[in-house]
């Protein structure tokens, strides 16, 4: 049976107050899937099932919520049970669920842990905001390079339980600095008697607690690493990062990308949750902004009034013009944003996308060119429309402005995001509506200064 089958079943136990046969179907479901099943159960029967699983499970399944859902669990649970699973989350997704809540909640929040545990959670909220800080747990074992394989393995017993991971061992030295990490499978296959100091290579790597989070996706990537290191500015071993924590925050940052790409304000939280008066007012602004850019379009169209009037048939093909121009820069900044946010291209590169997209636009360009030239050819040939005796100047007017306009769109599209990175600011504000006005103003230029100069004498 799927979750939204099994829902009305769940329901009708609660309501029939059988804690017996909840206890122990929830006691077959792993936390992912018990987390699942709740997020569509009102408040007060998530607060039901939580006081049903185990105290440890009841943490799990807490951590797979988002903070929103989170934060309506612990308030139907109650001070004392809401205080126990607050304690047994492990310290980085209660730091995530902290980092959430208003001031006022957080202190709470922070009331209900024990000493040590808010200390923890203290000390992980004084690092800055999207910091690899935040992220990190300070659950990790470490050894000391003169310990013994043996000694390593019995110490991992007696303290390993409250590890986040035990896939790597950390060795510091006597002050706490890191000197090198051993991955447990390395410590399996040696005598018991070898020396740490006789398996290390100190090649190791690690992230500083104040880097940006984001920075510590591309890190993983290249090392193909699932735990990495973090240490404080005297390189000291201070927690841990593991990278589902980094996954997480690669999707929020991709989430905000997308939606500036969208031509919109990052939204910050969930769409379904989010007030009707905040997505208005992430909304209006850009829109407001593309609008009055649109408005230079009619601007730059009153300059033409009279080409328009001679020569009426020109402005059967703005749209095609226009929507050709927006849509290959459109294209080429997506492309060059994408390629900045992954790393494939720097600020230094700019000359070499310039190239390209100046020869993809004019190739572009021509392809969409011989098409317009053809189409109009085409329709006066078969007697589908008559579009004068000047027909083929017409076309080919047509034809070269979709070239122009197309490697214009290309070129400014690509350019855009390193002029904007080059300023200090994001370059997904170069979104794809904003590229398309731009380019909607420019084309009509292009197109109508291509009319005049292939069709004077003629139509003009």
């Amino acid at each position: 049976m799927t979750g939204h089958q099994i829902e009305p079943a769940i329901k009708a136990l609660i309501e029939a107050r059988n804690f017996t046969a909840l206890h122990a179907l929830f006691e077959k479901w792993t936390p992912a899937d018990v987390a699942e099943c709740l997020v569509d159960f009102p408040p007060d029967e998530q607060a039901v099932v939580f006081r049903m699983l185990p105290q440890a499970k009841a943490a799990s399944v807490l951590e797979y919520l988002d903070a929103d859902a989170q934060n309506v669990v612990l308030k139907a649970m109650g001070n004392e049970a809401a205080a126990r699973a607050l304690n047994d989350m492990s310290p980085d997704d209660r730091t995530r669920l902290l980092e959430e809540l208003p001031p006022g909640a957080i202190t709470h929040m922070l009331e209900l842990l024990t000493p040590r545990e808010r200390e923890i959670a203290q000390c992980l909220l004084n690092y800055p905001e999207r910091s690899v800080g935040r992220l990190m747990t300070p659950s990790f074992v470490s050894v000391h390079d003169d310990w013994t394989v043996l000694q390593v393995i019995e110490h991992i017993r007696a303290h390993g339980q409250d590890s986040e991971t035990l896939n790597v061992i950390y060795i510091i030295d006597d002050r706490g600095k890191l000197i090198d990490d051993v991955r447990i499978r390395e410590l399996l296959l040696r005598p018991f008697e070898t020396k740490i100091r006789d398996i290390r290579d100190e090649h190791f790597v690690a992230l500083h607690a104040t880097d940006p989070a984001v920075d510590a996706a591309p890190v993983f990537k290249k090392y193909d690493r699932n735990t990495l290191p973090v240490v404080d500015s005297e390189d000291r071993l201070i927690g841990i990062v593991t990278i589902d924590d980094v996954l997480d925050v690669l999707e929020q940052a991709t989430t905000r990308e997308v939606q500036k790409i969208g031509g919109l304000e990052a939204l910050d939280e969930p769409y379904s949750t989010i007030t009707l008066p905040r997505m208005v007012k992430k909304r209006a602004t850009w829109l407001i902004i593309l609008f009055l850019g649109e408005m230079l379009t009619a601007t730059a169209m009153q300059g033409y009034n009279g080409e328009i009037e001679k020569a009426a048939v020109l402005a059967m093909f703005l749209p095609l013009i226009i929507s050709s121009g927006g849509n290959s820069g459109s294209q080429a900044t997506t492309l060059i944003i994408r390629a900045m946010a992954v790393g494939e291209i720097r600020l230094r590169d700019w000359w070499k996308v310039l190239r390209r997209e100046i020869g993809s636009g004019a190739w572009l360009g021509i392809i969409l060119g011989v098409i317009g030239f053809c189409r109009i050819s085409l329709w006066q040939g078969l007697h589908f429309y008559d579009y004068g005796p000047h027909h083929f100047l017409i076309a080919l007017a047509v034809g070269v402005s979709l070239v122009g306009v197309v490697l214009w769109g290309s070129v400014s599209g690509a350019m855009l995001p390193f002029l904007l990175r080059k300023l200090g600011m994001d370059p997904a504000t170069s979104s794809a509506p904003f590229v398309a006005t731009l380019v909607d103003v420019t084309g009509l230029l292009i197109y109508f200064n291509v009319a005049l100069l292939i069709l004077r004498g003629t139509m003009l």
